[in-house]
């Protein structure tokens, strides 16, 4: 049997148009001016970026941001985890046994640009996360973790979206604080890569508290093999002003460094920017080759004009990193949203100056944490242990390149909490932007990211590798570069924008939320809506399957994994036993172009069974059914990829039973006809043919058996075919 819907039964949605490019004048001048700048194209590949500029501010989840907006897998997920309250994550319970949704931080209706900041240490991310049960948020972080932003409370971060290209699956790189964090950032490790110990909290900071060389962390940065490469590179901050965010100055190497300084170029902890003297590379750099990262580089109070000036002047080095100071760093307390969405805009009309720099730069835009805001999706972590000590889930790497992954390092100093054995990470989404001529257009990219990402994308650029990286992230987490069309970048449509603020309104807005009483948690809990239709999306590396073998004489269930990637994309599957969601959920780690499985005993179900897998991009499947009927009904589905020119999933119906029996498949997404029957003969296999081309290859459906009342299996996800696409139609719908 074959299907063949026409397009008027696909339930399509609204997507961008041709017409968007004619609005291009409602951009605010900062990103009108960018997305005007046609990108350089000489060789079509990496190779035309020049400069890569990267920012990361402070403490927001995805959600937080993102959770209504369109196109994104936000709070219309269909696909959020299941609790044993028998609901979603979307649905959390607090210490009293209160129901707590995300609700509205409305600056309308309170003071959602100052709402403040949550727990976000290790003990109380882990105890938020729970090993993946992802059940105890507002327990663990208090009730505003639920919050989450709209258009009106960041319409830069939001239009910045629209505008360029979005990742919705970046995720920081720990279950924990700014410091661990940026440590992944700025050297592609906590600790246990570059020095056999483990950093877990925040301490060593680097700002206005610098300490001595006798104290600090004992590995290299990235930035000490680009300067040992040759490749130019600058630290762009205040100092002291740069919120203790550039870690590379709590490394007793960089320390050193600083103490070589003489009288009158050495920093002072003083508060306040006309203490320091600015950088001066003819004098600084003769005492340090570490000077451009560690002195007062943006002596202005750190906004901006060197940065300006070395665009305009053609000096923007290779790689730089910008650090915000406080009141810009978008960390709740001391900055807002709207102060950070200015800085942001301000670093693009720096960058913007010089439309032939623009032609070749790369603006990186993320944050290093969560704070302690909720995030639905389940962060891609390393298996966790199970209370008897076994592994909740399996991995194709070993088990010596697994172990950089686990808190069983030594604790790098006295003040870091004691061993756990937990795994590090990666942890929670946060918002990752990707700025550039060549990511324009309002894209969505779903590829699996986190901190190490950003310096994968630098080794694929520059060529200088960062051996600190653990293998299990190069495994899982990607490049970035698959955010970019390098190729033909200048034929991108540009989308509609809104959204410039100054920082006497950002300012203005900021202390009027001062004054406003805090936003009280909803007395009735509602998901909030996430606003459909579809938006642009990049094409990703995953080819993932997952299929059951029911053995009725064993009493077990076997699910198999495997990854045809062929872009060297790992994954992780994580699977929840819906009959014992209080248990750790097992994940499975799955290295391209390899497989493994695992079993579930059924004995104490009674034969039952109802296990549900996640994997990247909403890839989903259910396997439910009743062990006792597959004695004597021996039915099971595969599922393949025909990637051709009108793309089709193939259903295989298996009957290895020895009677006929007819399946039913359904749609649950995407098409409004069937359901439809197909019967089987004893030991036949049947082969249907499921069209994805009028959905952009989103498929969600479930096979059902007659003669197994409680068998079904569910397949939903997207198809790659090596070519740009959709994001999923049904975000928000059903």
């Amino acid at each position: 049997m074959t299907f063949n819907p026409s397009k008027r039964q696909f339930l399509k949605t609204s997507l961008g148009t041709g017409a968007a490019a004619a609005m291009l004048a409602s951009f605010p001048p900062s990103i009108r001016r960018a997305l005007a700048i046609e990108a350089n194209n000489a060789t079509g590949t990496i190779q035309d970026v020049k400069h890569v500029v990267m920012v990361m501010l402070e403490n927001r989840s995805f959600d937080n941001y993102f959770g209504t907006f369109r196109g994104v897998r936000g709070y219309g997920d269909r696909f959020a985890i299941p609790l044993p309250n028998g609901k979603t994550a979307f649905y959390q319970t607090d210490a009293n046994g209160n129901t707590l949704t995300p609700y509205h931080l409305d600056e309308t209706q309170g003071n959602a640009q100052r709402a403040g900041g949550t727990p976000h240490t290790w003990p109380d991310a882990q105890a938020a996360w729970d090993h993946g049960r992802m059940d105890r948020w507002p327990v663990a972080k208090k009730a505003l973790s639920m919050g989450y932003y709209d258009n009106a409370e960041i319409p830069f971060q939001r239009a910045l979206a629209d505008a360029f290209t979005l990742c919705d699956a970046y995720h920081c790189a720990m279950h924990t604080g700014t410091i661990p964090n940026r440590l992944f950032y700025w050297s592609g490790s906590n600790g246990p890569t570059g020095d056999n110990v483990a950093v877990m909290v925040n301490e060593f900071n680097a700002g206005a508290d610098v300490g001595p060389s006798t104290e600090g962390w004992t590995w290299k940065t990235y930035a000490d093999r680009l300067q040992a490469a040759g490749v130019s590179w600058k630290v762009y901050q205040n100092v002291p002003d740069n919120y203790g965010c550039n870690q590379m100055m709590s490394f007793r190497h960089w320390r050193a460094e600083m103490e070589k300084m003489p009288v009158g170029r050495k920093l002072s902890n003083t508060a306040g920017t006309g203490v320091n003297p600015p950088y001066n590379p003819d004098i600084d750099d003769q005492y340090s080759a570490l000077a451009k990262g560690f002195c007062n580089t943006m002596p202005d109070g750190g906004f901006l004009q060197s940065l300006r000036d070395d665009v305009l002047n053609g000096r923007l080095p290779e790689v730089s990193w910008i650090i915000p100071p406080a009141e810009f760093s978008e960390h709740p307390g001391p900055s807002s949203p709207a102060k950070g969405g200015w800085y942001v805009q301000s670093i693009l009309d720096a960058l913007t100056a010089s439309p032939e720099v623009w032609s070749k730069t790369v603006l990186l835009i993320n944050f290093d944490e969560n704070d302690g805001f909720f995030d639905h999706s389940p962060p891609p972590t390393a298996p966790s242990r199970n209370p008897d000590g076994t592994l909740a889930g399996k991995s194709t790497l070993s088990d010596a390149q697994m172990a950089y992954e686990y808190f069983n390092f030594p604790p790098a100093t006295a003040k870091q909490p004691p061993q756990d054995g937990k795994p590090f990470g990666p942890g929670p989404r946060v918002p990752m932007w990707v700025v550039s001529p060549w990511s324009r257009g309002g894209w969505v990219n779903s590829e699996v990211f986190d901190h190490t990402s950003v310096l994968r994308f630098l080794e694929a650029r520059f060529g200088v590798m960062e051996p600190q990286i653990s293998a299990y992230r190069r495994a899982v987490c990607g490049d970035l570069t698959s955010a970019f069309n390098f190729a033909t970048p200048n034929t991108e449509t540009l989308p509609v924008l809104a959204g410039r603020t100054t920082r006497a309104d950002a300012t203005s807005l900021t202390a009027w939320q001062q004054t406003r009483p805090a936003i009280l948690v909803p007395a009735t809990p509602a998901l909030p809506a996430q606003a459909t239709g579809s938006r642009p999306s990049r094409k990703l590396p995953y080819a993932l399957h997952t299929s059951a073998r029911v053995d009725a004489a064993a009493r077990t269930v076997r699910l198999l994994f495997a990854n045809g990637s062929a872009h060297q994309a790992g994954a992780v599957f994580h699977v929840y036993d819906k009959l014992h969601l209080d248990r750790i959920p097992r994940r499975y780690v799955v290295e391209a172009g390899k497989a493994l499985d695992d079993a579930w005993d059924v004995n104490a179900d009674g034969g039952k069974y109802d296990l549900w897998v996640l994997g990247p991009n909403g890839y989903h499947r259910t396997f439910a059914g009743d062990i006792n009927e597959a004695a004597t009904t021996s039915a099971e589905i595969q599922v393949c990829y025909n990637p051709c020119k009108k793309p089709t999933i193939q259903v295989k119906l298996h009957n290895d039973s020895d009677a006929d029996v007819t399946f039913t498949v359904k749609a649950l997404a995407y098409r409004d006809d069937g359901p439809w029957t197909q019967r089987v003969k004893r030991g036949k296999v049947e082969l249907l043919e499921w069209p994805v081309a009028d959905s952009g290859n989103w498929y969600d459906f479930v096979v059902t058996c007659a003669a197994s009342p409680a068998f079904a299996r569910r397949f939903a996800g997207r198809m790659e075919t090596g070519e740009d696409t959709v994001s999923d139609p049904a975000m928000g719908v059903i």
